[in-house]
């Protein structure tokens, strides 16, 4: 069987950093000291990789692909080279000779933008599967981490996954930035199926019923929230009602990292390195972090707040990651994920945990990892 592997090599970068994303900013995130994440990914994928012999993979030169197949056992063959800094047109370009070559699956990695990019070329033609690296992935091609879309590739090969249709979302990356969040569905994917392993599409959860329990969860962080400690907000519009009932509703980024202490913002859009800055001068390190699972997705940790990297967690304490999220909101998770980037924090994040869903309310809720 042919496998097509394809890198962005630049997604993500901008996630630690605090951009919201990539497309457009690469200068931007190297001057703010963002290191490239995509490669490391597709290695990890790469080692995890267990396929027959007579499977060859196809990919391009360099840090779109070759460099992470090299030093595994896989058979590969490079079908595309590319000179300097990869673009869009790069991997557009590629994605007509893996379609000449007659590949049977695409493996690629990056994020929603990559994800757009692949399609524009490939549309229905072939499965498609994504290796998460970018900094906000709502389409529903991607595997919930770099293992697991190893283990959907040899299962597919091995004949033994579904395929599916699977929505690639388009993001208004400008209004994003504006701490908007605007989505349509740009196209639908065929992509191998194997549900406890690939991510479902976002939702957005907006009734009556769900504003009352985000009102009763807010309640109950205002009276937990004054112990002194710094809280560290996510993103979402769970966390912001809280923000809300502060008084800082207008002062906190609905898609950004957020500080606040006894009230008040003492930190706004924070990026990791602000973070852990504002950390390390904390005259009491007594830190906390609010999150609230992407819906439908699950994820809490590694999704749109890559600004809560592994080192801010370890910094914090996995004890002191509080989730909070809506009753509805939980009855359609099945469980939380993980994917920080770090094998060793997911694994401790790994279990169960209470989860605030109303005033002075938990719900017990299974946390996995890929």
């Amino acid at each position: 069987m042919k496998i097509g592997l394809l890198i962005n090599p630049i997604a993500g970068m901008g996630g630690s950093v605090g951009l919201k994303g990539t497309d457009g900013l690469v200068e931007e995130a190297l001057r703010r000291g963002a290191q490239p994440i995509a490669g490391e990914r597709a290695r990890r994928c790469m080692a995890a990789l267990n396929i027959a012999a007579s499977s060859v993979i196809l990919t391009c030169s360099g840090e779109m692909g070759e460099d992470a197949v090299v030093r595994n056992s896989q058979r590969y063959e490079v079908v595309y080279s590319f000179e300097g800094r990869s673009t869009g047109e790069d991997t557009k370009n590629a994605c007509n000779r893996f379609l000449e070559e007659e590949i049977e699956l695409l493996l690629f990695c990056g994020g929603d933008g990559t994800a757009r990019d692949v399609y524009r070329v490939i549309e229905r033609k072939i499965p498609l599967l994504g290796i998460p690296a970018g900094v906000k992935m709502h389409s529903a091609v991607f595997a919930i981490s770099p293992k697991s879309a190893a283990k959907i590739v040899q299962l597919f090969v091995e004949g033994k996954v579904d395929v599916r249709d699977a929505e690639i979302m388009d993001t208004d990356e400008d209004a994003y930035r504006r701490n908007e969040l605007r989505m349509k569905v740009f196209g639908y994917a065929r992509t191998p199926y194997e549900p406890v392993l690939v991510q479902q599409g976002k939702s957005l959860f907006q009734t009556v019923s769900e504003e009352r329990a985000k009102e009763e969860i807010a309640k109950f962080a205002c009276e937990f929230m004054r112990d002194g400690s710094l809280y560290i907000l996510g993103a979402g519009t769970t966390i912001h009602k809280i923000a809300e009932w502060l008084g800082l509703g207008e002062e906190k980024t609905l898609l950004g990292v957020d500080a606040v202490k006894e009230g008040k913002l003492v930190g706004k859009d924070l990026n990791e390195q602000e973070l852990l800055h504002l950390l390390e001068t904390e005259r009491e390190p007594k830190a906390k972090i609010l999150v609230s699972p992407i819906g439908a997705q699950g994820f809490i940790l590694g999704r749109g707040n890559q600004q809560l990297s592994a080192k801010v967690i370890e910094k914090v304490g996995v004890e002191n990651v509080i989730v909070l999220a809506t009753p509805h909101k939980l009855s359609e998770t099945p469980f939380l994920l993980v994917d920080t980037g770090s094998e060793e924090l997911d694994e401790q994040l790994r279990g169960y945990m209470s989860v605030v869903s109303g005033y002075r309310m938990a719900q017990r809720k299974e946390v996995r990892n890929g």
